[in-house]
């Protein structure tokens, strides 16, 4: 596996467990649609949550405006509506899109950090 693969899985794996830590249940990790994917998707409360993750070492948290664009925002929010539809047992709860950034040892949650109104 290449190291950029590798230390994305590595921090998907990380955030999935500060998730959990935080008291969500996830329920998808890497999901997977012909729009895009979601990193992880999990269940707070009655919330289903679509969360980037994004591990960088060499940048940092201002510069997550370069790895989440208007565009990969769209994929993802196509990508949670296909989760929703294929998982209808979600399908009348409330959903929020989290970004959790991992960067040089510390882990920042982002809750709500973008909208479908994008």
């Amino acid at each position: 596996m290449p190291d950029n693969s590798r230390t994305g899985k590595d921090g998907e794996a990380r955030a999935a467990a500060f998730l959990e830590e935080q008291g969500m249940k996830i329920l998808a990790r890497s999901f997977r649609s012909c729009r895009g994917e979601a990193d992880i998707v999990a269940l707070d409360g009655n919330t289903v949550v679509f969360t980037e993750v994004k591990t960088w070492s060499a940048f940092g948290i201002e510069d997550l405006k370069y790895g989440i664009s208007q565009e990969k925002q769209r994929r993802i929010i196509e990508t949670a509506k296909y989760f929703l539809f294929s998982h209808r047992e979600y399908k009348s709860m409330a959903v929020r899109f989290d970004v959790v950034f991992i960067g040089q040892g510390e882990i920042t949650h982002l809750v709500s950090a973008f909208t479908e109104s994008v």
